[in-house]
C-alpha cells in the first residue's frame, strides 16, 4: 500500500492505494490515486512541501507527484490564526 499523508492542527488526513492493484487497472485504487494527485496538486498551489519518506532513506522532497513512492508527507505552509481542520 502507498499513502499520502496531510499534516494539519488536527494531526493528518491521507488517502491511501495499492498500487500493484492500480496496475491491474482496479477502479477503486487508479480512484485513490487521482484523488491523491489532485490533493497533492491543491496543497502545493497553497505552498506546502512534499517528501518521499522510505524506511531507510532520509526524507527526499518532491516537486512532482510519484504514485509509487510508499509514503508521501504533506506539510502545509505555517501561518498562525487558523485552527481549521485537515
Amino acid at each position: 500500500m502507498a499513502v499520502l499523508r496531510i499534516l494539519c492542527q488536527a494531526g493528518d488526513s491521507a488517502v491511501e492505494w495499492d498500487l500493484a492493484r492500480a496496475k491491474r487497472g482496479d477502479p477503486e485504487s487508479l480512484a485513490a490515486i487521482r484523488e491523491a494527485e489532485r490533493i497533492f496538486a491543491e496543497q502545493r498551489r497553497r505552498g506546502a512541501v512534499a517528501f518521499a519518506v522510505r524506511d531507510s532513506d532520509p526524507a527526499e522532497r518532491l516537486d512532482a507527484f510519484d504514485p509509487t513512492v510508499e509514503q508521501i508527507v504533506v506539510v502545509p505552509r505555517i501561518v498562525g490564526g487558523s485552527h481549521g481542520s485537515c
